[in-house]
């Protein structure tokens, strides 16, 4: 892996963790004080992550200038797979087997930075790396 690719990954990480501070903090908000349902309280807090995270990756960490359509689209699909399987795995953990809620969707956010890097990497942005005009400077 080239210096460029380990700096990619930590600026995905670090946007990955402010997403995650906002899912955290928005869970926390619907599912303690606003009274949510538990699924949904994850349902909305990731999907407002998810903008964050994906606004903000698109113009630092991939530099690219690929249509926003079309790689909003790819993101979306990719997200059609893990929610589905992410709040059942949520619905299993907390509600099955009653493991601590935030555990658990701390776990989740930690799978989903990882599988979320390779698509967006090798998927979404695979033919329009750097390509914006931060990264021609």
């Amino acid at each position: 892996m080239n210096k460029k690719e380990i700096l990619r990954s930590l600026k995905f990480a670090l946007f990955s963790v402010s997403a995650g501070i906002i899912q955290m903090g928005s869970f926390a908000l619907l599912n303690e004080l606003a009274g949510l349902e538990y699924w949904l309280s994850y349902l909305i807090a990731l999907v407002l992550s998810v903008l964050w995270n994906f606004t903000f990756n698109r113009k630092f960490t991939f530099k690219s200038t690929e249509n926003v359509g079309r790689a909003m689209l790819l993101v979306a699909l990719y997200y059609c797979a893990f929610t589905p399987l992410s709040t059942w795995l949520e619905h299993y953990l907390a509600g099955t087997l009653v493991w601590n809620e935030y555990l658990v969707t701390f776990l989740n956010m930690v799978l989903n930075m990882v599988t979320e890097f390779l698509f967006q990497r090798f998927v979404v942005y695979r033919n329009s790396l750097d390509t914006n005009e931060s990264a021609k400077k």
